[in-house]
């Protein structure tokens, strides 16, 4: 299920305030590269939530 395009153009990064853009069922910071799941069509964008990227 993918987000709505309005609501992804309002959400940030929780750590940077970076934009996010969503990965499959994921949503990517554009900074830092923190990967926050969306689970039943809603982002969880809680810090301790987050895949922490691959280095």
């Amino acid at each position: 299920m993918s987000i709505d395009k309005e609501l992804l153009e309002i959400l940030a990064c929780p750590v940077d305030h970076a934009p996010v853009k969503e990965e499959a069922d994921r949503l990517v910071c554009a900074e830092c590269g923190r990967r926050y799941p969306i689970r039943d069509g809603i982002p969880v964008m809680l810090i301790d939530e987050a895949e922490l990227p691959q280095k």
